[in-house]
């Protein structure tokens, strides 16, 4: 059997450790590494992919056109969870596997929800940047012990940001779609309908897949159906929320606060950055050094695994 070329699409690849490109380079495939420094255009893809039967790839877009220019390629194995950048019906079609890596993200996206919630429940943000102000102002803030936190979207992520949060002595309440009713049976989490939900929570938090046949979002009439003084937060994916009608909602005071990891457009460059109440990080959720270097060298095994009957 011939050797498969590998388009590694991702910039940052091996920048955690060397153990994904070792594992590459024992194998024998020869494979070609992103140097651009940046993510692939569809032009890149074409361009580097176009021998490849294989791909390690990130959040680049793979759209149909593109799947069918790519004429050899048998697998695309992608660093991280979300295949919304993956037209999977067009793949599904062309025989192409695509593969992802769902548990090294739970810890790290689930970690940073908890410490976005801290932040803005404290306004340790907002004190800081006050201090490099050369101002010494003070503003009370809330326990996350005893808030009803509300999770739109119970999945691995939903689940551990519960457990997560049990353990500071939070009310969790939840919403989903498909929710496991036996999971929160157990973990005495409460299903109520989004409406409800909203209108009880403290704060809420976003873990929800984009899914084609589920359309959701959370629109003015939702943002303004959330109790008053609430906070939101996102981790999810950027089209899941308004974020003019956030904006509205944070300005004139009907949230408190809210903290984004996404957004519509990326990299952000709106309105959202003008409020002091509004906590922003570049798409950074999964970006630890563990979760890297298991994503990558997961993403590695299952493109062997798609790769070789």
């Amino acid at each position: 059997m011939t050797k498969p070329n590998i388009l590694v699409a991702l910039s940052t690849f091996g920048a955690y450790g060397p153990e994904p490109l070792e594992l590459l380079q024992k194998k024998g495939w020869p494979y070609t590494l992103n140097l651009l420094g940046q993510r692939l255009a569809a032009k890149d893809i074409l361009q580097l992919g176009r021998d490849c039967q294989g791909i390690v790839a990130g959040v680049e877009v793979y759209t149909g056109d593109i799947l069918s220019e790519l004429s050899q390629l048998k697998c695309i194995s992608r660093c991280g969870v979300g295949l919304d950048n993956i037209d999977l019906p067009k793949a599904e079609q062309l025989g192409i596997k695509v593969l992802n890596t769902p548990d090294p993200v739970i810890v790290p996206v689930a970690e940073l929800t908890i410490g976005m919630m801290l932040d803005l429940l404290r306004h340790i943000t907002w004190h800081t940047v006050s201090l490099r102000d050369n101002k010494w102002q003070k503003k009370g803030g809330r326990n996350l012990q005893g808030c009803t936190v509300g999770i739109i979207g119970l999945g691995r992520i939903g689940k551990k940001v519960s457990e997560l949060l049990k353990s500071f002595g939070s009310r969790v309440i939840a919403t989903d779609p498909h929710p496991d009713t036996e999971w929160a049976k157990t973990h005495k989490i409460m299903i109520l309908p989004l409406n409800e939900l909203l209108s009880r929570s403290d704060v809420v938090t976003l873990h929800l897949k984009v899914d084609a046949k589920v359309p959701f979002v959370l629109s003015e009439k939702e943002i303004r159906g959330m109790k008053r003084g609430a906070v939101l937060l996102n981790l999810s994916r950027g089209e899941l929320v308004d974020e003019n009608a956030l904006y509205g909602a944070l300005k004139d005071g009907h949230l408190s606060g809210a903290g984004l990891d996404v957004f519509h457009e990326e990299p952000y460059r709106g309105k959202l950055t003008e409020l002091g109440n509004v906590i922003l990080t570049p798409h950074v959720a999964t970006l630890t050094a563990e979760s890297r270097l298991q994503m990558e060298t997961q993403a590695v095994q299952n493109l062997f695994s798609g790769l070789e009957i």
